[in-house]
């Protein structure tokens, strides 16, 4: 079976945690991935060299992995360039998610460069996207994954209703592998993605962002405490 038929019709977990959050340790990043995959996650998506790597060493699942790192100037962030990717790839992650966004990158490397790239290792790319014209263009330079990532935390698309389900919809169109990922807080907006024609769907905040989720509630306690 290939790599993307097995993660077909299923959960990415997105394992990642918030810098300075007690969280985020590789050990416990590389736990809760495990616990993804135990309780039917088809895949996960981790960030940072250390996580990835003890990641790799406690999952079987395929990993999207990427690098953070901003550079002055500009606006990607999400493995923006070749120095990332190598990155990625040394760490065992079968799929290299990076921005695919229209914005300038460093280095002036562009998306085919970094596809290029990303297939010379051996993996396959995932194109975090912000509109279905960012997707069109990584499909045209042979991006094996779509996603949606990007909608909504972009200059264009601020303010952008997520899930972003009219986005994929129109990606669906394209006959290319797509990923629901961003704003997926209910198992039933997971089946709205499905629905609207998501190959797969990434839920990361309302798994495994501790931090999120205990805010989320005490903030509801401290309202009821005041009524």
């Amino acid at each position: 079976m290939s790599l993307l038929e097995r993660l077909r019709g299923g959960l990415i977990v997105s394992v990642q945690a918030w810098p300075g959050s007690a969280i985020d340790d590789p050990r416990v990043l590389a736990a809760m991935a495990a616990a993804a995959e135990a309780n039917g996650a088809v895949g996960v998506r981790m960030q940072g060299v250390e996580n990835l790597r003890a990641g790799r060493a406690r999952v079987r699942v395929p990993i999207v992995g990427l690098i953070k790192r901003e550079y002055a100037g500009f606006e990607p962030y999400i493995t923006p360039t070749l120095r990332e990717v190598a990155e990625v790839v040394e760490s065992g992650a079968e799929i290299v998610a990076f921005d695919a966004t229209e914005r300038a990158r460093p280095e002036g490397t562009s998306v085919e460069a970094l596809v290029a790239a990303i297939h010379a290792a051996g993996c396959l790319a995932m194109a975090d996207c912000a509109t279905a014209g960012d997707a069109l263009c990584a499909q045209a330079a042979g991006a094996d994954i779509v996603g949606t990532t990007l909608c909504g935390y972009t200059a264009t698309t601020q303010g952008a209703s997520l899930p972003a389900l009219a986005m994929v919809r129109e990606c669906a169109e394209l006959e290319t592998f797509v990923i629901c990922e961003g704003g997926v807080h209910r198992p039933e907006q997971l089946a709205e993605a499905i629905a609207a024609g998501a190959d797969a769907v990434v839920v990361g905040t309302a798994i495994t962002n501790t931090d999120w989720l205990v805010r989320e509630f005490s903030a509801r306690t401290a309202k009821e405490r005041h009524r």
